[in-house]
């Protein structure tokens, strides 16, 4: 909430009409705190850390109440000229001590005060009673025994004491308890001066000084309301910032934990932190420009999650159970591709019993498809291959980053499951060697093994395994069995309040309220037990020890110069102080001159501007009901600015504190200004010689001035966010002022004032309450600076923390989004369970493949294939600018993707978007012209002509890293510069599967064609199938017919050519309709 506004109005602005802004006014508003905290389910908790502040108050005040008392008998001991009366003022002293300390030290049994909080109160009133009844019994013993009137002692003090130590929890109790205190003073005062003649006691409390007593009072207790109340909104607000920033770093915490967990699950720490380090390192520079990049875009047609495909209910069920016995067996799973379940032992950790793991989880893979067979009467069965070896691992390219798996032995493994027997694990002899041969059945291996082209490369036998599973299968199957299907409608809710619930405070947030600083001497009984906070005492220790200045000036600095938002009220309080002071003064210079009247018009008009201009804003807010739209003209525009200029500005807020305190010091000179010490001095003595008596207030009243000095001494330290090292310096300079006046320049009129004490000298007695103010404010303003200034540094603390821990979310964010679809993202962050299915229907679909031909799986290759694929990446971003092209995976040497995945972000694109690829930029314009011109229905098949334009900048691509290779000094080999493409359209699924590792994947008769267009295709052609060429040819590109083209599944099918001319551009069409003839059209057959 401390928040500072560092927008600058430009200099026209400032005078021209305005609305009126009160929103950051508004939060330091009582009213607003408080049914803040109550509709944050907070005022239980804050009031238990308000009783904690007011036993640390406890604390200082008892040993200060100490110290003063032995202080003053002290001083009384050794300036009082006769001892005979003053151990009468020693056992009462002494008595309100002890019974003061035994009545307050209740309250430190925190427990017990939190169930009987009435105990607060009641140990207060008592308290501040004791030291009333006391100091005005003393009063009346001395008078009625020797006829000695003496001055009340403690009356600023107690008052002191119930606003600013005292444990009372409610700021009315504790302004009705003071203010009737103030009263049993004045009825004191009023009493002696109508029931006794004595004329030295009218002297004393004669009817002007009651009147002097009561705004003197009055101005104490104004004082003690403000205290009162600006401290409980400072405690509020600070109380309510703790809250925000634990409430973010536990959710940032907890969100960081989820995204982790997903992010860990998908790529290996090994290859994922070092990612991820680059990406904070990119964030973190003044530059960058990655902040966007974390938040995903999100379509405004957001598809709905259905429930109702038995393909992709089969494959989730079994890819969760093959994940989960993954995880039994320490086998990692590498990736999906279709029904294929690609995954690695010993991998992460060497195993020596890496192959034992790999078979095992092959035959409690068997286990559980049989299982799934059974129960949703399915025929359907399962290969698995098996080999030891050697290979590659690591993550390729710069999108849509997957962990993946490279080598020979990869291949043989894959061939072994391509050419092995459903319900047996296919091994080489290898791995064989590396099992126990007691522990399976063993048979030949199959004669399409014998006969496979890539195993006869590597000349080896094969065997059959099978073997009952000597694990507990069921156990794994009854835990996928136990988690719902849930019919999910809408994604997109709010992660955080799934996160943290409003209505409830975890333990761990009350914890964090119970380790809030609360100041005060640390102290414990013996039996009890204080627990260290480490965090705390360094925060301590960053502190100075009697101004609490911070160590680190550029914090103490930031410190200083936050807005102050209850300006307004210490101004509102220093004019009413002031007023008081004006009248006092008023009352003692009766016969005032005109300077004087001239000093008293100009401070008080000094005074009501400065409220005039602090409070024009909350008058007009008050007076336009609230309502922030409301016009307002020039002037009072400039006043809102000035006004916010004084909030916001350290340099202007003390220049407005140092001019009250200078208005307070002309009205007090008055006094002394208006008093001849030398006739005062002459009265006195002809008084002596004459024997009769003077009015001893012909000068001025001493203790109306004392009391003015102690009112100017408190409010010197009222006002917030000015350096408390220069209120106590103040303070100091004022309270050695005044030992100066008292004891030096009218030491004579201060010697012949009343006293407090029998024989005491009545300087010392001044001198002791300035002092008595000075000691009290400077502890109570210590300890209200300590605990701003802790809650203060440790919420900067948390927010540099938070800084870092938003920096590290960030990171994952980015990466996750670059290892899945954004909405995925969201989807497995908003607290979706990780063994629930999600998938999407997409009606139209385009989906390529694309194969680098005769790669070799060696490390030199997989140097040029990652520059290869990166560049491919770099194109992607262009196109996936707009979410119209998604990288799917990469699986070896061939790029999957897919357009359409999100048409509402392909139907938004701007006419005048800057594309990087010029291909799309100015083959766009087609579909444009295209959709504008088309009177039916949208069925969104534009989706093919922009696959086809990004499968052909694919091969300029291409081509372009094939001219960079054909310059440099390397093995021409390591790339043939050729590239096979097959692309297919229609109504496809994506979705995530898996249960410990979540995987996107897409399913549907078009990817399964486009994986046959580009694998029976010819390098340097794009295929298609007859339908996505027909699409084609409305968008003006040529498609040749090649011929009956047979594909497993489907027999003999018509394919078809992307017409393509020797530049990479796309041939026009020159018929008018797509011809199934051969001899209409004469394709270029051969690849040339």
């Amino acid at each position: 909430m401390n928040k500072k506004n560092t927008s600058k109005t430009p200099y026209r602005e400032r005078f021209r009409r305005c609305n009126l802004e009160y929103t950051n006014e508004r939060l330091w508003e009582q009213s607003y705190l408080k049914a803040r905290c109550k509709e944050l389910h907070l005022e239980e908790e804050y009031m238990k850390y308000k009783i904690r502040l007011m036993i640390s108050s406890l604390t200082v005040f008892v040993p200060m109440l100490i110290i003063l008392i032995v202080a003053l008998q002290v001083i009384i001991w050794s300036f009082t000229e006769y001892n005979k009366y003053i151990y009468i003022n020693a056992i009462f002293d002494l008595g309100s001590l002890i019974l003061v300390t035994g009545l307050l030290s209740i309250n430190f049994f925190e427990g017990f005060i939190n169930r009987h909080r009435w105990v607060l109160t009641f140990t207060s009133t008592l308290s501040a009673y004791v030291v009333v009844l006391g100091d005005i019994a003393f009063n009346t013993y001395y008078y009625y025994k020797s006829d000695w009137p003496l001055n009340t002692l403690y009356d600023v003090f107690v008052l002191c004491m119930i606003y600013m130590f005292l444990p009372i929890p409610s700021s009315k109790a504790a302004a009705l308890l003071a203010i009737s205190v103030s009263l049993t003073y004045v009825i004191y005062f009023i009493h002696f001066m109508a029931f006794n003649e004595h004329n030295v006691a009218k002297y004393v409390h004669g009817l002007d000084i009651v009147s002097i007593d009561f705004f003197h009072y009055l101005g104490f207790n104004m004082m003690g309301i403000f205290f009162r109340i600006m401290n409980d909104t400072m405690v509020r607000s600070s109380f309510l910032d703790r809250y925000q920033f634990i409430t973010e770093e536990i959710w940032l915490r907890q969100a960081r934990r989820q995204e982790s967990l997903l992010l860990d699950s998908i790529l290996p720490p090994q290859i994922a932190k070092p990612i991820q380090k680059s990406i904070k390192e990119k964030i973190m520079r003044p530059d960058n420009d990655f902040y966007h990049l974390g938040t995903s875009r999100k379509a405004e047609n957001f598809m709905s999650i259905q429930i109702h495909n038995d393909l992709v209910k089969v494959l989730h069920d079994l890819y969760a159970r093959f994940d989960l016995a993954a995880v039994s067996f320490k086998v990692q799973r590498i990736k999906f591709l279709g029904d294929c379940y690609y995954c690695v032992a010993g991998l992460g950790e060497a195993d020596p019993d890496h192959a034992r793991m790999a078979v095992s989880l092959g035959i409690s893979m068997i286990a559980n498809i049989k299982e799934v067979s059974v129960n949703r009467s399915l025929n359907i069965g399962m290969r698995i291959g098996v080999h030891s070896g050697t290979l590659f691992a690591g993550v390729i390219g710069e999108a849509k980053l997957q962990y993946d798996i490279w080598g020979t032995d990869v291949n043989i493994a894959s061939r072994l499951e391509a050419t092995g027997s459903p319900g047996y694990v296919h091994v080489s002899g290898r791995t064989l060697s590396s099992l126990n041969a007691e522990e399976y059945r063993i048979y030949p291996g199959t004669e399409a093994a014998q006969k496979d082209p890539v195993l006869q490369k590597h000349p080896m036998s094969t065997y059959l395994l099978a073997v009952i599973p000597s694990r507990d299968s069921d156990n794994i199957i009854s835990v996928v069995e136990g988690v719902p299907n849930l019919d999910l409608q809408t994604v997109g809710s709010n992660r955080k309040s799934l996160i943290l619930k409003p209505d409830s405070l975890s333990d761990e947030m009350r914890e964090e309220f119970r380790k809030m600083p609360v100041g005060g001497l640390k102290f414990q009984f013996p039996w009890s037990r204080r627990e260290r906070n480490v965090k705390i005492e360094k925060v301590e220790r960053d502190l100075g020890l009697y101004c609490v200045a911070f160590k680190d000036k550029s914090v103490e600095w930031n410190y200083l110069h936050q807005p102050d938002y209850i300006f307004k009220y210490s101004v509102a309080l220093g004019w009413g102080i002031g007023c008081c002071l004006i009248y006092i003064q008023s009352v003692n210079n009766s016969d005032l001159f005109y300077t004087g009247v001239f000093i008293d018009i100009m401070a008080f008009f000094v005074l009501t501007f400065l409220l005039f201009i602090c409070w024009y804003k909350k008058v007009c807010w008050w007076h336009s009901g609230q309502n922030e739209l409301r016009s307002y003209g020039k002037l009072s525009c400039a006043i809102f600015h000035l006004f916010e200029k004084i909030q916001h500005s350290f340099v202007l807020r003390l220049t407005v504190y140092m001019m009250i305190i200078v208005c307070y010091y002309m009205v007090l000179s008055l006094i002394l200004m208006s008093c001849e010490k030398d006739q005062y001095e002459l009265d006195i003595i002809e008084s002596k010689l004459y024997n009769y008596d003077m009015d001893p207030f012909t000068c001025f009243h001493p203790w109306a001035y004392t009391n003015m000095m102690a009112l100017i001494l408190g409010m010197s330290y009222t006002f917030a966010r000015i350096p408390f090292a220069l209120k106590t310096f103040i303070g100091c300079i004022e309270a050695v002022a005044f030992v100066l006046v008292v004891c030096f320049q009218y030491a004579f009129i201060f010697e012949h004032s009343v006293t407090t004490s029998p024989y005491l000298k009545a300087e010392i007695a001044h001198s002791c309450r300035v002092c008595m103010m000075l000691i009290t404010m400077y502890a109570k303003e210590r300890q209200t600076e300590f605990n701003t200034k802790m809650n203060y540094k440790l919420n900067l603390d948390l927010q540099k923390k938070q800084k870092s821990a938003d920096v590290t979310n960030q990171s994952i964010i980015i990466l996750l989004n670059n290892i899945l679809p954004s909405h995925v993202v969201e989807v497995y962050l908003s607290s979706i369970a990780r063994h629930e299915l999600y998938y999407e229907n997409y009606r139209m679909v385009s989906v390529m493949f694309a194969m680098l031909t005769n790669f070799q799986m060696d490390l030199p290759s997989l140097r040029v294939l990652n520059d290869i694929i990166t560049a491919f990446d770099r194109l992607l971003s262009a196109y996936k600018q707009y979410y119209v092209v998604e990288k799917i995976k990469v699986v070896g040497c061939t790029y999957m993707a897919a357009c359409g995945l999100d048409f509402s972000l392909i139907e938004n694109i701007d006419s005048n978007s800057n594309f990087g690829s010029t291909s799309l930029s100015s083959e766009l314009e087609q579909v444009r012209s295209r959709l504008e011109s088309s009177i039916r229905e949208r069925n969104h098949d534009e989706v093919a002509f922009i696959m086809a334009t990004f499968a052909l900048d694919l091969m300029r691509v291409l081509s372009v890293c094939n001219k960079a290779y054909a310059g440099k000094p390397f093995d021409r080999a390591l790339s043939t510069g050729e590239i096979r493409i097959g692309i297919s359209t229609g109504q496809i699924m994506a979705g995530v599967v898996g249960a410990s590792q979540p995987h996107y994947d897409i399913w549907g008769n078009p990817v399964n064609m486009a994986s046959r267009m580009e694998s029976t295709g010819l390098s340097g052609h794009i295929q298609v199938t007859k339908e996505t060429a027909q699409t084609l040819e409305e968008f003006d590109v040529m498609c040749y017919y090649r011929g009956l083209t047979f594909v497993k599944g489907r027999g003999e099918i018509p394919t078809y050519f992307v017409g393509i001319d020797k530049d990479l551009k796309f041939m026009s069409k020159k018929i008018d309709r797509v011809s199934e003839n051969p001899s209409d059209l004469k394709p270029d057959l051969d690849g040339s």
